[in-house]
């Protein structure tokens, strides 16, 4: 072994110390960064990721839609390229608009989309975020709410309502007049994202297609994906084939919006959590100038019997470098346990503070998702074993400064 490694971990672990205080402080602050970073990252992942899942899981993997309306031959064409396209394995019309809702003189303005249910159901598993009532039992005269919504008018499965439309607005204007439409709640879902909780409204295609005045014509398709197929790829292949004034869009593009928020959101706290290693950091590079104050005489001492100042500036550098893989590494099984045990913690805190029902009803959640990206471990480790290491470079560039006979005259 090297010398100026030996140094290192004699330095380290000086000879009759079990636990050496000042390497065991400088371990624990780079472990509890990592931690903090490991478990923050993979929380905000796992709720991207269960994001993800309920936008595939209502709306498909792609999205074909117009800038206008399709009616059937357009419809035929784009049919055609969805049929002739290798990756597609099934797809669905849709159309889609705004509403007024009444019940009992309560109003709500809820998105509603019409779709047909036989062909839906082949693209997304809507039928698992019911908590009341079934799909087959939507019908032209029936429709299905979103949980929120539902709670806030006070509805219930079986109960009528009434559903306003932009048509009726044109209607008035030729002094004509068009009676809401009387409907029977069919069933209840929730999703588990806010916006499509809190205000949307499930019915059948001739129902939408009635309540607008679109005939036979969509606004676009709903596409599931064969298992394996790329999103990006097979949407670039279908824009071109598809019929002018219509393109596919992938689920991330169709609600880019909301995805370049969610993604700012955790580049933002990754950025803000690196700080806590900074700080680590600088706490190595305290510990390690006490180091070679303390050690003065002793780094004069070699440089008088021929070591060279790199070789004692390499000396710190391994111990900026070992204290950064040993916190790097007791953070990550630190952190890997939380995410384990996530669950009994969150439940925990629902028990010690309002409890778990009220928890639930106000935080929407009683059990935190976790998606750990192995990018997300890779970056973390670089980052923490880097910031480690040039910790190490400021002591190391003061040690390799001294002169040995200003070294060994010191006090």
């Amino acid at each position: 072994m090297p010398w100026p490694i030996y140094l290192a971990f004699k330095q380290l672990f000086p000879s009759g110390r079990r636990v050496p205080f000042f390497t065991l402080i400088s371990v624990l602050g780079v472990a509890l960064g990592v931690a903090l970073m490991l478990v923050t990252m993979s929380v905000m992942g796992g709720f991207g990721h269960q994001i993800k899942k309920m936008i595939i899981d209502t709306q498909g993997e792609v999205q074909v839609r117009a800038r206008v309306l399709l009616d059937q031959p357009a419809a035929a064409t784009v049919e055609k390229a969805l049929a002739a396209s290798p990756a597609v394995e099934a797809y669905a019309p849709y159309a889609t608009g705004m509403v007024m809702l009444e019940y009992q003189s309560r109003p709500a303005f809820p998105a509603v989309q019409g779709f047909n249910y036989e062909q839906m159901k082949k693209v997304v598993p809507l039928g698992q975020y019911l908590t009341a009532g079934s799909l087959d039992n939507l019908d032209d005269d029936s429709v299905i709410l979103s949980s929120v919504l539902a709670s806030t008018l006070g509805v219930r499965m079986g109960d009528t309502v009434s559903l306003y439309s932009p048509l009726a607005l044109e209607r008035a204007k030729r002094n004509e007049l068009l009676l809401p439409r009387e409907v029977l709640v069919a069933g209840i879902f929730h999703v588990g994202h806010q916006q499509l909780d809190s205000s949307t409204v499930l019915c059948s295609l001739r129902l939408m297609q009635d309540l607008y005045g679109l005939e036979q014509r969509v606004h676009g398709y709903n596409v599931r994906l064969k298992p394996g197929a790329d999103e990006h790829a097979a949407a670039a292949a279908l824009n071109q084939n598809l019929p002018a004034g219509t393109r596919a869009l992938t689920w991330f593009e169709a609600n880019a919006d909301f995805q370049a928020v969610l993604s700012f959101e955790r580049n933002m706290i990754f950025f803000l959590l690196t700080f806590i290693i900074v700080v680590a950091a600088f706490s190595i590079t305290s510990s390690l100038l006490v180091t070679v104050v303390r050690k003065t005489r002793e780094i004069g001492l070699l440089g008088a019997m021929g070591g060279r100042a790199r070789h004692v500036a390499a000396c710190f550098c391994v111990q900026g470098l070992f204290i950064g893989l040993a916190g790097t590494a007791l953070g990550l099984a630190l952190g890997f346990a939380l995410l384990h045990f996530r669950d009994d913690l969150v439940g925990f805190i629902a028990r010690m503070t309002m409890g778990r029902e009220a928890f639930v009803k106000f935080y929407q959640f009683s059990a935190l998702p976790a998606h750990t990206a192995p990018k997300d471990v890779a970056l973390i480790i670089i980052f923490s074993v880097l910031a480690s290491t040039i910790a190490g470079l400021i002591p190391a560039w003061r040690a390799a400064r001294l002169q040995p006979v200003e070294a060994l005259r010191s006090e």
